[in-house]
């Protein structure tokens, strides 16, 4: 591709950066749009994935038809099928007239999935029909329909571990996956954060008319030197804050510094190149608490479940007598003994009891947790902005689950 067309594309999409990784993104991007295949977009969060399955479509035969983006993260997983596929009146409680999905919606145009990687694996094998056949069953209906749509999906999820530890159809990704465009983080592209954060800080001065902020050489370096995790969108965040909030409109080092520590996101700032030595990472240990906090509350979860089904009403009597007329070919010739739970003295009567004792001190134990994970949840909300996808990416859980807790825990307000 030649650079004025590289460069038209650029500007027409507010794509801002020389990086080569960049301009080979776009380059695929172009060459692939007028061949009807699937496309994989691939990137971590914020570093503008939402913009590639646009020009795809554009530059595609399909670009004067419809153009659907659905975020497949931030639907219930109770509520994805109907959204993507539609439903029949009477379908579901609440489904008081039929309703089209969005793939019936977008035939003939393009529907880009994003975070296809949260999809529910119910969600997948239905996902895989459409891929395959064109055709899709709405819910509660018994009628096949069909569609004719382009499918543009993008994840940030790393989908090797997700087939390995069975979260994701390996089939399913081999369809997806016709093609590939990789979109590189933020902290590979250099002075590439420079030329971004200048944009968005005359965006800023032209829309509230004030004077635009400018980075001194050694603040560039140090802008070109961070990691970003939140990349593009945490640089954006930084430079509108530091637009209306920073009385100096010349930015030294010290400034930049501070703001980058005020909006902390668990990464040092570090020369390119160099390591700290011997640094201690408090925002790890931070993470990993948060992380062992949502584990313990699920370990406890299923402990309850566990206890609460050894507590049915069981006639040990009746148990005892069938066990002594197990034969003993079934049991390798050693005698049968009651169920036991925890260890060998403990039956489970004994259980019971345990149980009946400790029932104050696991529901402390139960509210202790549930305010510690609304806390984590609380902080990592604040540490991010109010960005629910770096929040969610930071406590290792879904943007659903998140969705969740920040309902469940009145954090939405």
């Amino acid at each position: 591709m030649d650079n004025a067309t590289l460069q038209r594309i650029k500007q027409r999409y507010g794509i801002v950066g020389n990086h080569e990784g960049l301009n080979r993104a776009i380059d695929i991007a172009l060459k692939i749009a007028p061949v009807d295949l699937s496309v994989l977009i691939m990137g971590e969060n914020g570093v503008g994935k939402e913009i590639f399955p646009r020009i795809i479509h554009d530059a595609s035969l399909r670009r004067g038809k419809k153009y659907l983006a659905v975020n497949c993260g931030a639907i219930p997983e109770g509520t994805i099928d109907s959204e993507l596929f539609g439903h029949e009146k009477g379908a579901f409680t609440g489904a008081v007239e039929s309703r089209e999905g969005y793939f019936a919606a977008a035939s003939g145009g393009t529907l880009f999935l994003d975070e296809v990687g949260e999809l529910p694996l119910s969600t997948q094998a239905r996902l895989l029909r459409v891929l395959e056949t064109g055709e899709f069953i709405p819910v509660g209906s018994s009628t096949v329909k069909r569609t004719d749509v382009r499918i543009v999906a993008a994840t940030n999820v790393d989908m090797g571990k997700a087939i390995r530890e069975g979260r994701f159809r390996e089939d399913l990704f081999y369809r997806l996956n016709a093609v590939t465009v990789n979109i590189p983080p933020l902290r590979e592209r250099g002075t590439d954060a420079v030329l971004l954060f200048k944009k968005f800080a005359l965006e800023m001065s032209e829309k509230y008319k004030m004077p635009p902020i400018r980075l001194d050489d050694e603040a560039a370096r140090l802008l070109a030197a961070y990691d970003w995790p939140g990349n593009v969108r945490q640089l954006k965040n930084l430079a509108e804050n530091m637009s209306v909030t920073s009385e100096a409109r010349d930015i030294h080092a010290d400034t930049l510094r501070d703001y980058l520590t005020r909006g902390h996101t668990g990464t040092n700032i570090v020369p390119t190149g160099e390591t700290t030595a011997g640094t201690h990472r408090y925002d790890e240990e931070r993470e990993a608490i948060f992380q062992l906090i949502f584990e313990l509350r699920r370990d406890l979860n299923e402990l309850k479940h566990i206890v609460t089904a050894h507590r049915l009403p069981v006639d040990t009597t009746t148990v005892h007598d069938e066990q002594q007329k197990t034969p003993a070919a079934l049991t390798g010739g050693r005698p049968t003994r009651p169920h036991h739970f925890g260890n060998d003295e403990t039956t489970i009567q004994d259980a019971e009891e345990i149980k009946d004792n400790d029932e104050p001190a696991e529901t402390a134990t139960t509210q202790r947790l549930e305010d510690l994970e609304r806390r984590s949840i609380k902080d990592t909300l604040a540490a991010t902005a109010g960005n629910r996808r770096m929040a969610a990416a930071r406590l290792g859980i879904s943007e659903r689950t998140l969705y969740r807790k920040i309902k469940e825990y009145g954090l939405d307000s």
